[in-house]
């Protein structure tokens, strides 16, 4: 019921709005709002295969969006994190050396980290913040981000794509979505 619901609101804002709302929901998806790109992209993939749009403008555009929304967050982090931390991270057991090894382990493992974390649910919401606290290099950053969320994007946009008309198939398992997004 709630992925129908979900769903229903995506392809409409999509279908309405065209790539300026992929743009936006991507965005959102690139920060910490509860939009997953897995509900996002395959339903403009669904929307491509009803020739609505082109599959190179759903992965720029999505891609595009996925780096404003990281950058958001990137930055929130680099001007804001630090601040944060100091403030309020006693109360959840982190303090200046925490920040300092944030510091230290992005300037090392920044590139690969912000990659793979592309990959993984949940945390591609947040590595940017950490990312931006640990002042990993904004133009390493913004090619990682643009690598590992068009390889995510074009993949999600694919699986809408090639469903096309068996587009039911994909709601058997939104119970599982559904958990997901209850949980998150």
């Amino acid at each position: 019921m709630l992925t129908e619901i979900l769903v229903e609101s995506i392809v409409n804002f999509i279908a309405g709005a065209g790539y300026a709302g992929l743009v936006v929901l991507m965005a959102m998806e690139g920060t910490i709002f509860p939009v997953p790109s897995e509900a996002v992209l395959p339903f403009a993939g669904f929307l491509i295969a009803h020739e609505k749009f082109s599959f190179i403008g759903v992965v720029f555009f999505s891609t595009l969006g996925s780096l404003i929304g990281s950058l958001i967050s990137y930055y929130i982090g680099a001007f804001g994190g630090r601040h944060f931390i100091k403030r309020f991270g006693k109360y959840v057991f982190l303090n200046n050396h925490h920040l300092n090894l944030t510091e230290t382990f992005f300037k090392k493992h920044g590139e690969i980290t912000v990659f793979v974390g592309g990959f993984i649910p949940v945390v591609r919401h947040f590595i940017s913040i950490p990312a931006g606290i640990g002042k990993m290099n904004l133009l390493k950053f913004s090619v990682f981000t643009i690598i590992g969320a068009g390889i995510w994007n074009t993949f999600l946009v694919y699986i809408g794509f090639s469903l096309k008309n068996n587009w039911s198939e994909i709601i058997k398992y939104s119970q599982i979505i559904d958990i997901i997004i209850i949980l998150g």
